[in-house]
């Protein structure tokens, strides 16, 4: 690693790195729904995201393009004919974060692809959210997400949620050579023709990974969804580099050989904020007296409000994403030109890893959408999906120290994470060894006849997934010497975890510093919006 002088007039030149220095601006960062305005000490690395690029010129057209000229098959029109069976699967709700302004481009693409399926008398048309064992999406959130129109139209018979606990409604495929699990949703895998509609943040979504995941069941996701595959991949966000990604590709791979699937993957930029909150997207350098005064209000109005409000509020306030790429047509070529852009946007190159991360943690993530992020999904952000957003090697270096800022409260969603409660009360206590978990507990929850119906029912995360997300935090767990939570506001949470609290973030790093040494080198990773380290060693 270079010296850190050297790393500073480098990182003068890039305008997504900033050293901080004596007299510095104030850095925000997230803690859950409340915002903190941090001095760094001086010499810590600010790593910030790319500007957003620039939307597509006409969304509709660079949809039809891409339908008119896809990557490796037909055109979709020439796939076409009347009587077919038709099945178009959706990206759900964990997609995009927080849930993007109106129209949701998912709406834009299905507008499209029915006039272009009505128009070739193809009648025999479902639309499938591809949720896996994530929750059931709600009316009014499959309403937001394609429209007044499309819903009334094709809601409920032929507009609906995923079941990967139907009987009925689940076939299984030949076997893997490694004698993986291929099941799929019974209509889709029974269509003339699978269409897959997806979105793209980062560059673990996509690809083969839509379908394998999203329209499959618990047998098929225990092939990946395991501590040994997760400790096998070197970064979730890197397909070439995770045995996540290379058993969902051999998975796909099953699918692709047995079905028709045609893909349209859009690339959103990371426009996260809009409107009045704007300047949330800006270095604090960058802001106007009114970004300052605006900032101000906000945080004090969050100070007075109750927790439930305040969620209320940032769920309501739509991120300003634009698609900035479409591409369609079979999995593999059209995720690799949709991979290319991904990397163009996120990507941010960054010179040596750090002593000590510290990341401000938002208060969403994929899986609590209109809801709560409970100690298990703060966990899977910090250390499975922040630690995670890497390119290489992770920003941390090995045994470091990782500073997440958030309350920790102890608060759980009963209506979409019962089974988390259990998990958390129940097992954690008695071990945090994913392997132990896995082998002990797993298909009890899996199994449990109560979680199985509020998983089909209701609007609940299936049994099994906070085995998920607790083997999804393996890497970070191996990885870091200390994880260390700002603000936390209790001692429970962090205990559970194997972690220490601190009252505040210049508490934390001094504890950090105690561990790595005065000298320890420091990065701020400035999300959200959404950045990946492209380290260079």
């Amino acid at each position: 690693m270079r010296p850190l002088k050297t790393l500073k007039k480098l990182y003068d030149e890039e305008s997504h790195i900033v050293i901080t220095e004596k007299g510095s601006p104030p850095r925000v960062l997230f803690s859950g729904e409340d915002f903190l305005l941090e001095d760094l000490p001086v010499d810590t690395r600010v790593i910030f995201p790319r500007p957003p690029l620039e939307a597509v010129p006409n969304l509709k057209a660079a949809v039809r393009w891409a339908l008119n000229h896809p990557e490796g098959m037909e055109p979709l029109h020439a796939l076409l004919r009347p009587g077919m069976k038709v099945t178009v699967a959706l990206d759900d709700i964990s997609l995009p974060l927080p849930p993007m302004k109106l129209p949701d481009v998912r709406q834009t693409v299905l507008e499209i692809v029915l006039d272009l399926l009505a128009d070739s008398g193809v009648d025999d048309v479902h639309l499938i959210v591809a949720n896996a064992l994530h929750r059931r999406m709600t009316d009014a959130e499959m309403k937001r997400m394609v429209g007044q129109k499309i819903f009334d139209a094709f809601h409920p018979d032929r507009y609906y949620n995923h079941d990967a606990e139907d009987p009925d409604g689940i076939v299984e495929l030949e076997r893997t050579a490694h004698n993986e699990v291929v099941a799929l949703n019974r209509r889709a895998a029974e269509s003339d023709l699978l269409v897959y509609v997806n979105i793209n943040l980062v560059p673990m979504d996509g690809g083969h990974k839509s379908v394998g995941t999203g329209l499959t069941n618990y047998a098929s996701l225990r092939a990946h969804h395991n501590p040994k595959t997760i400790r096998e991949s070197d970064s979730y966000m890197e397909p070439a580099r995770s045995a996540l990604h290379r058993s969902t590709e051999r998975i796909g791979r099953v699918i692709d050989k047995h079905l028709k699937v045609f893909h349209i993957e859009t690339v959103l930029n990371n426009r996260m904020f809009d409107g009045p909150v704007d300047f949330l997207g800006k270095k604090e350098e960058d802001y106007t007296e009114l970004d300052r005064l605006k900032f101000e209000g906000m945080k004090y109005a969050l100070s007075k409000m109750p927790r439930a409000a305040k969620r209320k509020l940032f769920f309501g306030i739509p991120a300003g994403y634009d698609c900035i790429g479409v591409h369609a047509g079979a999995t593999e070529p059209t995720h690799d030109k949709t991979l290319e852009l991904t990397w163009k946007q996120y990507s941010v190159p960054v010179e040596g890893q750090s002593d000590i991360v510290i990341f401000g943690v938002p208060y969403v993530s994929p899986y609590n959408v209109n809801s709560i992020l409970n100690p298990l999904l703060l966990q899977v952000m910090g250390l499975g999906y922040l630690f995670n957003l890497n390119r290489g090697v992770p920003l941390l270096k090995k045994g470091g120290v990782i500073i997440l800022c958030h309350p920790a409260y102890d608060e759980f969603d009963p209506e979409h994470h019962p089974s988390y409660i259990e998990f958390f009360n129940r097992l954690l206590p008695e071990t945090r060894d994913a392997a132990v978990l896995e082998k002990k507990y797993e298909e009890e929850f899996a199994r449990n006849p109560s979680y199985v119906h509020l998983y089909r029912k209701a609007n609940a995360y299936h049994g099994a997934h906070p085995f998920y997300m607790w083997y999804w935090g393996e890497n970070g767990r191996q990885h870091a010497g200390k994880v260390i939570v700002a603000g936390a506001e209790n001692n429970h949470v962090p205990a559970m975890m194997g972690w220490e609290r601190t009252d505040t973030l210049s508490e934390a790093i001094d504890v950090a510093r105690g561990f790595m040494g005065r000298t320890a080198h420091i990065s701020v990773v400035h999300i959200p919006p959404i950045l990946q380290t492209d380290v260079r060693l």
